[in-house]
């Protein structure tokens, strides 16, 4: 697979987001079968994988610990801790020992002595961003970590943190029908030579171009409360996918890959990772970094999005809500 970079840290052009082998999207695959498809997914050339401490209780980052120790080497390892708790009154030591602990806890779990890339999964407005850069300075200088960043940062946190410590990228949602991050955040980064993970790259699968306004999601699938799931929505964005229908055909290619392609093109610092429990489908998105998109047809596929309304859109308000959803 081609490979980018995240500031100084290259990883393959197309990362793999695991949460969906432990939690997210309704039954999932049992361990020994997880194993064998992130075995299988590094055998096809992915060398970025996305887990967190939240992704079922530390299991998802036991998982990757498990499958990923043959060849730990030859890949890179994100994960997020999040301080979710209030923090209104803490110490500077009080909140690196909080984050030590946190630190250490995701290297036993992931079976390693240092992690590639380490976000704050989501930022606490209780602590000054530059108070947990600082913090992350301090592991980048023990070793523990090689990198770090933010997920669903702004503008301004991203630049403030950034002046104490370098981010090395940004975790953000981002795809081509949640675009909420061109204006600033993106441009921000290219600014400051920072990197760019797309989460959700493919809007929950919506843009796999296999969803439609009968497709039924049970138990806990973050895809019950998730606003462009709805059958309304999922009409109305109908002109979206017959584009992306459209420029599929002429490149022989599936509306998932034209999606990646059309982000892959936008700008050479962004790195998607798409997360899927099918070989087929974690192929096809590898496939999706070798389809290029001439700059007529990038063009073409601009000019059409500007007239096209998105309906629905992914909350954390929303996701919230399926813990009190019942079958």
């Amino acid at each position: 697979m081609k490979s980018r970079k995240l500031r100084n840290l290259e990883v393959s052009a197309i990362g793999y987001g695991s949460m969906g082998l432990s939690q997210g999207y309704g039954s999932t695959p049992d361990w020994k079968e997880s194993i064998q498809l992130l075995h299988n997914t590094y055998d096809m050339g992915y060398t970025f994988f996305d887990t967190a401490e939240a992704y079922a209780m530390g299991a998802n980052e036991e998982l990757l610990g498990e499958a990923l120790a043959g060849f730990r080497n030859e890949v890179s390892i994100a994960t997020k801790f999040w301080i979710q708790e209030s923090m209104e009154a803490y110490s500077k030591e009080k909140l690196m020992s909080i984050i030590r602990n946190k630190i250490e806890n995701s290297l036993k779990r992931l079976k390693t002595d240092h992690i590639e890339l380490y976000y704050q999964h989501r930022v606490n407005k209780d602590i000054p961003v530059e108070d947990i850069a600082y913090c992350m300075g301090e592991l980048i200088k023990e070793g523990k970590i090689l990198g770090w960043g933010q997920s669903q940062a702004t503008e301004e946190e991203i630049r403030k943190a950034h002046a104490i410590t370098p981010i090395t990228a940004i975790q953000s949602e981002y795809s081509i029908m949640a675009r909420q991050f061109e204006k600033d955040v993106i441009p921000t980064c290219g600014e400051l030579g920072i990197g760019f993970v797309a989460f959700s790259p493919l809007a929950n699968g919506f843009l796999s171009g296999q969803v439609n306004a009968e497709t039924q999601f049970t138990g806990i699938d973050a895809r019950r409360v998730i606003t462009r799931f709805e059958k309304d929505n999922i009409l109305a964005n109908q002109p979206l996918l017959d584009l992306l229908h459209q420029f599929a055909t002429i490149k022989e290619a599936t509306p998932a890959q034209v999606s990646l392609a059309w982000m892959l093109h936008k700008n050479d610092f962004i790195v998607p990772i798409p997360g899927s429990r099918n070989l087929k489908r974690i192929q096809e998105n590898m496939s999706s970094a070798d389809l290029v998109l001439s700059e007529d047809e990038f063009n073409q596929i601009e000019s059409a999005l500007s007239t096209i309304q998105i309906h629905g859109n992914r909350r954390d308000e929303d996701l919230a809500k399926l813990r009190t959803l019942k079958d």
